[in-house]
């Protein structure tokens, strides 16, 4: 049986070229690796879409089982799942996060 929040996810995933599944929002992040991932976003200036899962225990618990990833926060790109917060932070200082987002036709700004 598939789990009824796999279908709010994927409408998610599909209406947003960047999602992020977190604790809290952008504006107040609610765990110190959501913030390190909103930040590391904000730092390319992307628009990105928030979903915070302390707000909804389905989504908190469907999220995981969705991506077969066992914490939040959680990062998709173009509709796939990339990782969660210390590989988003490995991206970033790798440059991959960058050419991520260049080959999916988002154009990171990034700030100076």
């Amino acid at each position: 049986m598939t789990n009824p929040v796999f279908k709010r996810i994927e409408e998610d995933i599909k209406n947003s070229d960047i999602v992020l599944y977190m604790k809290g929002n952008s504006m107040f992040p609610q765990c110190g690796f959501s913030a390190a991932v909103v930040e590391v976003l904000s730092y390319y200036n992307v628009e990105f879409e928030t979903f915070d899962v302390l707000s909804d225990p389905a989504l908190r618990d469907g999220v995981k089982e969705y991506s077969d990833w066992p914490t939040i926060p959680q990062l998709y790109v173009k509709g796939e799942f990339v990782g969660g917060c210390d590989i988003i932070r490995e991206m970033a200082a790798s440059g991959e996060l960058i050419e991520l987002f260049e080959k999916n036709e988002i154009q990171p700004q990034v700030k100076e």
